[in-house]
């Protein structure tokens, strides 16, 4: 008994007969995983080497406002899990427009890019003013940055793993 060779070996991360739930959750955790990563590479850069579980404390503050900065490593779990249920709610409404928008489906990297914008529209100008997280002004570097990682690391993965999901096409 001998295993097949690699090359008959298909990947079906997202396959059209998955459930939904199943290929939002994996979208989810790709995009997430993608867009958090990209932001401790962007930060540390940015921030001259310091560490990068900054970034999961800010993003608790959110929910526990400044005593989040001073609350210890709990913090940065909190982050982590507000990160990915974040990444989770962008991947499930995605996944809900996706199949409702037939003018999305023909181009998935331009989807990809104005999603990514879209993303930052809303998480930057609705739901952080609205959150509990220390307000800074809007620098436009950062805001170009910022949002280049999201239609990247977001958007155009998004577009893509919909589309196989919902065509069984990758490209």
């Amino acid at each position: 008994c001998s295993a097949p060779p690699i090359s008959h070996i298909k990947t079906n991360y997202m396959r059209a007969d998955s459930s939904f739930p199943g290929a939002v959750l994996l979208a989810g955790l790709i995009t997430g995983t993608l867009d958090i990563l990209f932001a401790f590479v962007y930060f540390s850069i940015a921030s001259h080497g310091q560490p990068v579980s900054r970034i999961l404390v800010y993003i608790s503050s959110g929910v526990f406002g400044k005593a989040a900065f001073n609350a210890g490593p709990v913090m940065i779990w909190w982050g982590l899990l507000f990160h990915y249920l974040i990444a989770l709610i962008w991947s499930f409404v995605f996944f809900l427009i996706y199949p409702k928008l037939p003018a999305i489906r023909q181009h998935p990297v331009a989807t990809g890019i104005v999603y990514g914008l879209l993303v930052w529209c809303v998480m930057n100008l609705v739901v952080l003013p609205l959150s509990l997280v220390p307000h800074g002004p809007l620098r436009l570097v950062n805001s170009v940055i910022n949002i280049a990682i999201l239609m990247v690391m977001i958007g155009i993965p998004l577009a893509l793993m919909a589309r196989k999901y919902y065509t069984g096409k990758v490209r």
